[in-house]
């Protein structure tokens, strides 16, 4: 998945993610600890349709940009970040990225995303949309 950006810079080793939801917020915010990813809340950008996302793309799933395009959605997102993560996450990672365990991983990632109001940092704000 690859989308122009009009030339946004912002868009290197940064995961968009769901500010409205306070366990999206925690995932991002460890996963940027360190300063080797960069997080940036879907809700910031005044154009979504500029990056090729939509508003029921990015309230379903984190999206991983790199290179100033987005290149990959949900678990795919996730497992990018942990490898820009640095030290041990390039293990877990490029495990993710495995064919037969992405396929267990994007099932995973599906769960916690119906579930996420009910994770650690969850409320209600987090309950995706019917």
């Amino acid at each position: 998945m690859t989308y122009m950006t009009l030339g946004d810079v912002a868009l290197e080793r940064t995961l968009i993610y769901d500010a409205d939801c306070g366990f999206c917020t925690r995932s991002a915010r460890w996963l940027a600890a360190g300063g080797q990813v960069r997080i940036k809340p879907w809700q910031s950008f005044k154009d979504l349709g500029a990056i090729g996302l939509t508003e029921e793309m990015v309230e379903t799933a984190a999206y991983w940009a790199d290179g100033g395009s987005v290149r990959a959605g949900a678990e795919s997102a996730i497992a990018h970040a942990l490898k820009a993560k640095g030290g041990i996450w390039i293990a877990a990672g490029s495990f993710i990225l495995l064919p037969g365990i992405r396929l267990v991983a994007s099932k995973v990632y599906k769960v916690i995303a119906r579930n996420r109001h009910a994770m650690p940092g969850g409320t209600d704000a987090c309950r995706l949309p019917s």
